[in-house]
């Protein structure tokens, strides 16, 4: 994780690079199969960063783990003012969502579609450079 913060004029920026580890808990009784997916980072409401999840399988009743390569930057930002007084506190707050679409398939016959939403609020310090809060709905 890097951030710049040169003076008074200058404005704050970031650029992190990190794995993201997403589960999909699978709690039916058949194979859940889902489709390529988007994870989107936000900060203030603003895209800062995107990483694809591959499609996959989680089989009945269990859970798969992706490991997701993310590059989250402030480039797109255009007003960096929020951005400064959480820099300067040594504290970054993203947002990440993400969709799946895929389907639960049951003995081969039956095949219900589910598209479960994942939003979650991260919290970075960025004087230690780690993961300081997680919190998801």
């Amino acid at each position: 994780m890097e951030t710049n913060n040169t003076g008074a004029a200058a404005a704050s920026s970031f650029d992190l690079k990190f794995i993201a580890q997403v589960t999909v808990k699978n709690t039916n009784f058949g194979h859940y199969r889902f489709d390529n997916s988007t994870l989107r980072f936000l900060y203030d409401g603003v895209i800062v960063g995107e990483a694809i999840i591959p499609k996959a399988r989680a089989r009945a009743r269990s859970t798969k783990r992706l490991d997701v390569t993310v590059e989250v930057n402030s480039r797109v930002l255009t007003s960096t003012t929020g951005l400064d007084s959480e820099l300067s506190s040594n504290v970054l707050t993203l947002n990440s969502q993400a969709k799946l679409k895929g389907k639960v398939e049951l003995m081969k016959v039956m095949k219900t579609k589910k598209s479960p939403e994942m939003n979650c609020t991260l919290t970075f310090n960025v004087s230690t450079r780690n993961l300081r809060d997680l919190k998801c709905k």
